[in-house]
């Protein structure tokens, strides 16, 4: 069940990534999910870096540490692949 609420999670913070980035993003619902799970693999490191959380918790800070990954992981996505695809 775990899973499945994680992919879930990331459609959820990949959706969310790709409304809060200016352009647009040509990628359909299964690449949004990886784009969600990857930034929140990347946001989770990030906030537990700075706080006592880990990477696999559940907060406040971990949600929003997640969508900011995301759009790392896409803005860094757009830039090294060009016009040609975004992801």
């Amino acid at each position: 069940m775990s899973i499945i609420f994680f992919l879930v999670f990331g459609l959820v913070v990949g959706l969310i990534a790709r409304a809060l980035m200016p352009g647009e993003q040509r990628m359909g619902l299964f690449m949004t999910a990886i784009l969600g799970v990857v930034g929140s693999f990347v946001g989770g490191f990030l906030v537990s870096l700075v706080t006592s959380n880990r990477v696999t918790d559940f907060n406040t800070a971990g949600v929003v540490g997640s969508i900011i990954g995301a759009m790392v992981v896409l803005f860094v996505g757009i830039k090294t692949m060009g016009r040609r695809s975004a992801i």
